[in-house]
């Protein structure tokens, strides 16, 4: 905030307050001498004292608004400078947080700062999505596109044409699952409880996923160390069986050839604790942070397959379970998936 932005509001507010303390002293020396509240002596001796004192009170009192006003009105302007740039779209703008007499004006631009370090978390986060959005449907439907056009080639063979076709229809898939796991985060998001819910073996399901996972597990020769306690749970079968395949799918996913990954499902004090452990790659600390945020990949590359909605789609489920969701990892040693359900 410049000199020249600041002199104007000052220079008026302390004019007005003059006016306002110069009507309110002529108005009241008026009112005293029509009234004939103070009596006067010859030649107006105790008149005019009381005039000088009316000069010198509002003289008095127009410098000390002035430095009240230079000092409270610096503050309000910057803010709503701050905010004119809001408006305009910036939300990289802070204020200084200088010491201020005025302790509220102080509190006023902390707050300001926490809203547009939100507001820019906020922006951020919409950027990333769009960007994120765009690059997991572009980079399937590019794929879809070069292979349709390699099958116009008339001299491919019979097992080329057979691998454009894999290639195609497999990319197809992972739009169809994209698609379907958006709606489905935009579903859940909406909805505030979970319905069709009926008892089943927790721990058969896990087993289940397991065995559906049988494929990639078994070709990067990972070993299983399975405990699971015999459990019942009431809720929905189907959005939990996607929390065991997305979870496990991750540890396979990161865990090397001939790795570990352990299952244990135990119950304590009305809750159901499942953990899920493997020797994988590990994640640092600033991933843990972000890793149940949608599009989010702590592979920034994207190499590996995946959308980063997995876990997502994860996190909202246990919410609306009443359940809770934690990951511990440390890089190049492995992580950690603790899920807590109510019983």
């Amino acid at each position: 905030m410049n000199n020249k932005n600041t002199f104007k509001p000052i220079f008026f507010s302390s004019l007005i307050i003059f006016l306002i303390m110069l009507v309110s002293a002529i108005i009241s020396i008026i009112i005293n001498v029509k009234f004939n509240l103070v009596p006067t002596l010859p030649n107006n001796k105790i008149l005019w004292p009381t005039i000088n004192l009316y000069i010198v009170s509002l003289f008095v009192g127009t410098i000390i608004s002035v430095i009240l006003v230079k000092i409270i009105l610096p503050p309000i302007i910057k803010i709503s400078e701050a905010l004119m740039e809001v408006a305009k779209g910036n939300f990289n703008i802070k204020i200084n947080q200088e010491k201020h007499p005025v302790k509220e004006l102080e509190k006023m631009s902390h707050n300001f700062n926490i809203m547009m370090n939100e507001l820019n978390n906020i922006e951020t986060f919409r950027s990333d999505f769009i960007a994120n959005v765009s690059h997991e449907f572009k980079t399937p439907l590019a794929s879809i596109d070069g292979y349709t056009m390699l099958l116009q080639d008339s001299d491919l063979t019979e097992e080329e044409k057979n691998e454009y076709i894999d290639k195609i229809l497999n990319n197809t898939k992972r739009l169809s699952k994209l698609v379907y796991t958006i709606l489905q985060i935009s579903k859940l998001e909406n909805q505030g409880i979970i319905v069709e819910k009926r008892n089943f073996k927790l721990d058969e399901q896990i087993r289940q996923a397991l065995l559906f996972l049988e494929p990639k597990w078994t070709e990067k020769n990972i070993d299983l160390d399975i405990s699971l306690d015999e459990t019942t749970f009431y809720g929905n079968e189907e959005l939990l069986d996607q929390v065991w395949v997305n979870i496990l799918d991750n540890a396979i996913k990161f865990t090397s050839d001939k790795g570990i990954i352990s299952c244990t499902l135990r119950y304590s004090s009305g809750w159901i604790t499942a953990i899920i452990s493997d020797t994988g790659v590990g994640m640092p600390e600033d991933v843990q942070k972000h890793i149940f945020d949608k599009f989010y990949q702590g592979d920034k590359s994207h190499s590996s397959e995946g959308n980063g909605l997995g876990l997502a789609l994860v996190k909202r489920i246990i919410n609306l379970c009443g359940g809770i969701i934690d990951v511990n990892s440390e890089l190049g040693k492995g992580s950690t998936f603790t899920i807590k359900l109510p019983y």
